[in-house]
């Protein structure tokens, strides 16, 4: 696509957004970015922030020099911060903070320390204005993304299936839940734009089973539709075998086996996209450069599964997967949640 400039619809899109979170006149609020960022957004940020009357400062820091084996383009958490206590004193004076680093904060290590001082937290996706625009945050969706949680809170196991093969059994016990909703409008809390999302990172040794990847589904850190299937065997949360002739498979296995650590194979979180303005189909639109894929983790009725870090197994690794499948069903206990793809049951 062509490089975006400043528009005074996205400048009036950053500022519904930012209403939606609560900002207010005179609110001290800090925008964050890395030298890697994308400029249009931080600009308009800062422009939106200013109309709202807020006391705006940006904190810059430097992307970090690369030194992983891989080119890496998703580790599902920003390192930008580096534990500078600088910056984290800087986040923590604020009550509101933009998140435009390249990766965000969601499951950065330093999340928890900015949060504890009562920030909001308010995480803009590395994405071209246009999809920001098109997935606006909508109140709707707090309700229903909240009852997804209180269901997978509420659940002892989680069965995912679909018609080309996937069998996978998720053991529901102690998993840390959370979903977003694309508002951050209360003390200590963190969320996402474009949000929409029900996910959970589940105990040590709690998955198991067989995940069918079809022709359709994606690899949002190749940013590629997938053209031919991949067979992953999954052993208390392992990848341990990966099937397949095509170019996907071969991709993946080389991708794995680069880093060279055995956490890269394990399961990270699982979940399913709760956003009915969000498609799966729109990757296909933009250049890899113009687009993170928050939009197709979020799409409704999708299955998402990735690998790589999961703190709550005590796992950590640089290696990440974020993979969003069509045409699963997911059930959890005896509740069909998602039937072949669409929201079902209590999440219809």
């Amino acid at each position: 696509m062509l490089t975006p400039d400043i528009e005074e619809k996205w400048i009036d899109c950053f500022l519904k957004a930012f209403m939606l979170c609560k900002v207010v006149p005179g609110e001290v609020t800090a925008i964050l970015s890395e030298t890697g960022s994308r400029p249009v957004l931080v600009k308009l940020a800062e422009l939106a922030l200013l109309r709202a009357g807020a006391r705006v400062f940006h904190v810059v820091v430097p992307t970090p020099p690369a030194h992983a084996p891989v080119t890496i383009r998703s580790t599902g958490h920003s390192v930008a911060i580096q534990a500078n206590p600088g910056v984290l004193a800087a986040l923590r004076a604020a009550s509101f903070a933009v998140d435009l680093t390249v990766e965000g904060l969601l499951h950065a290590a330093e999340r928890a320390e900015i949060l504890a001082a009562g920030t909001r937290v308010f995480m803009i996706s590395n994405e071209h204005p246009e999809i920001l625009e098109r997935l606006m945050p909508d109140p709707a969706l707090k309700a229903r993304v909240q009852q997804g949680v209180a269901l997978a809170r509420a659940a002892r196991r989680m069965h995912v299936t679909s018609a080309a093969g996937t069998d996978l059994q998720v053991d529901m016990a102690e998993a840390n839940v959370g979903g977003g909703w694309g508002i951050s409008d209360e003390p200590g809390r963190i969320d996402y734009w474009p949000g929409g999302l029900c996910a959970f990172y589940p105990r040590a040794n709690a998955v198991n089973g067989v995940i069918v990847m079809d022709a359709g589904d994606l690899n949002l850190t190749f940013k590629r539709y997938l053209e031919s299937q991949i067979r992953l065997t999954i052993e208390n949360d392992f990848v341990v075998d990966i099937g397949g002739s095509g170019l996907d498979a071969a991709l993946m296995r080389s991708y794995f086996a680069a880093w060279n650590d055995a956490n890269a194979y394990a399961i990270a979180h699982c979940g399913w996209g709760m956003n009915p303005k969000a498609r799966w189909d729109s990757l296909v639109m933009f250049d890899k450069n113009d687009t993170n894929g928050t939009e197709a983790r979020a799409f409704g009725g999708n299955f998402l599964w990735s690998t790589g870090s999961n703190r709550f197994a005590n796992r950590m690794t640089e290696g990440h997967f974020d993979l969003p499948m069509r045409n699963c069903t997911i059930a959890l206990d005896e509740s069909v949640i998602v039937d072949q793809g669409r929201l079902a049951g209590p999440l219809a």
